[in-house]
């Protein structure tokens, strides 16, 4: 989500990877502040984080599988997972801090209402509570990037207090390993699950159910394939994310990203030539 569309006006930007206390709980916080240049147009294909995001300047107009207009002005909101394309504008004056959750690292912190989170942005103060809005307030005062990002790391660690099970934590990096390429029915038969079962606990845990985070898995490896090797066009990038065919490949990139392989390529502006031409779209 963190970018800006005008290297003139580049944002600041901070990243700062998971520390040590905070492994396997998120992938990273970062803090953005746009100075006078926002976003236009800014599309995340399916994101694989859940982020919390604590609002400083200006809401960013968020949208998930459409263009955002003025009523979708979110300030400081927690969002799940979403198989979908998620759009994003500002206006220049956008500044916030945001902590990426894992899928399972959201478990933890936001418990059993991980599913009320799935494909929505809900306000701080009602996935938190007076919590959420103490958090807003501590952040806001703070001096310095390093301080805010103290504050946050302390507020996610001391919530983050429930534990998955370890049969869905087993279900989720044996997807995550394997990109998805992973038949659900077999998985839930290792676990000692039905598929029906796992299905029900997995929603309930990470928020989508195992079939959809495996399409969404798959779907970032051929977009991994595409960036750093695409020198065999789309049909090599769909074999070797382990599509049955190009077809289905141009399907997923239709749900995930609301593009062509060809158009998300385009957009990007790093493809093979030949990336540029087969998108099965």
């Amino acid at each position: 989500m963190l970018r800006a569309m005008d290297a003139a006006a580049n944002p600041d930007v901070i990243r700062r990877p998971a520390s040590p206390r905070l492994a396997r709980l998120v992938s990273g916080i970062s803090f953005y502040r746009e100075r006078g240049v926002g976003l236009a147009g800014f599309r995340h294909a399916a994101p694989l984080a859940l982020p919390l995001l604590v609002n400083l300047g200006t809401p960013f107009r968020i949208a998930l599988g459409r263009g955002p207009d003025v009523a979708d002005a979110r300030p400081s909101f927690a969002a799940g997972l979403f198989p979908g394309p998620v759009l994003i504008e500002s206006d220049g004056c956008a500044e916030c801090v945001q902590v990426d959750f894992t899928p399972l690292g959201a478990y933890r912190f936001f418990g059993g209402a991980v599913p009320d989170l799935t494909a929505r942005m809900v306000g701080l103060d009602d996935i938190l509570g007076r919590d959420g809005e103490n958090l807003r307030a501590r952040v806001a005062e703070a001096v310095g990037w390093q301080r805010r990002f103290e504050i946050v790391e302390d507020f996610v660690l001391r919530r983050a207090v429930h534990e998955p099970s370890p049969a869905i934590a087993f279900a989720l990096d044996t997807l995550w390993r394997r990109a998805g390429a992973v038949r659900i029915t077999q998985l839930a038969s290792d676990i000692g699950w039905s598929r029906k079962h796992l299905t029900r606990r997995f929603h309930n845990e990470i928020g989508v159910p195992p079939k959809t985070m495996a399409q969404m898995l798959r779907f970032h490896r051929a977009c991994s394939l595409a960036r750093t090797d695409g020198t065999g066009g789309w049909a090599a990038v769909a074999a070797d994310a382990g599509y049955a065919d190009q077809a289905h490949l141009a399907r997923d990139f239709r749900i995930f990203s609301g593009e062509t392989p060809t158009g998300w390529a385009a957009r990007l502006d790093f493809a093979d030539p030949r990336l540029m031409r087969d998108g099965g779209g």
